[in-house]
């Protein structure tokens, strides 16, 4: 009896730390510092086609909550069994259209856990590593880039184009053909590294009235 006393007298006393002003002042200093830098990581450093000055903000602001909550959780077993009651029933129903996304809020949440727990080096450390991994892989290009061309020509055989297409990559496939009076609209998806021979080619093409080259989001390599 005397045992499980004394176990769940050190379990209540490892809840009774003083939180005071200088301990708060120092993990708000250093979420405030590691926030901006993810602020700017995800504003210049990730290349995103439309930047979501909102989500940005909130994945900024998340880790002052994050690292008060754990200050707290530290200073009463009341308030540490109440938090986990209240983040069981909350239910984010936000969907995240970019898995990056994912990679930026888990990163708050970790700034702030570990801010919260004092353990400044580590957060440091792992947030300079994770940016030099975002730095290598968003600047590695593997594969090819996907592209859509489409070619206006009035008298001019399938076959021809082709030919033409068929220097540049092994793969390519004719999406669509369109007839109008005028001629033909061809819609073909093609894979390449350097769409500029190709389209040397196709200017110097008689058969060939116009084209565009559609890239497709660098984020769909095949």
């Amino acid at each position: 009896m005397n045992i499980i006393i004394r176990i769940f007298e050190n379990i209540f006393n490892s809840f009774g730390i003083d939180i005071g002003i200088t301990t708060t002042l120092s993990v708000l200093f250093v979420v405030l510092v590691l926030s901006i830098y993810e602020f700017l990581i995800y504003r210049y450093v990730s290349h995103r086609s439309f930047y979501n000055k909102q989500f940005n903000i909130l994945i900024t602001t998340l880790p002052f909550f994050i690292s008060t909550i754990i200050l707290c959780l530290q200073s009463n077993i009341v308030i540490t069994l109440g938090t986990i009651g209240a983040l069981a029933i909350i239910r984010f129903r936000t969907a995240v259209k970019d898995p990056i996304d994912m990679l930026y809020i888990l990163w708050s949440i970790y700034i702030g856990i570990i801010s919260g727990c004092q353990l400044y080096e580590v957060a440091i450390l792992t947030s300079i590593a994770v940016t030099l991994l975002l730095l290598v892989l968003e600047n590695i290009k593997f594969g090819k880039l996907p592209y859509v061309i489409v070619i206006h020509c009035k008298d001019c055989e399938e076959k021809s184009i082709n030919e033409i297409l068929n220097k540049y990559a092994k793969k390519f496939r004719i999406k669509s053909r369109n007839y109008t009076s005028k001629g033909i609209d061809y819609a073909i998806e093609i894979l390449l590294k350097e769409p500029e021979n190709l389209t040397k080619d196709l200017k110097e093409a008689k058969c060939i009235e116009k084209f565009s080259i559609i890239e497709y989001d660098p984020e769909d390599i095949v």
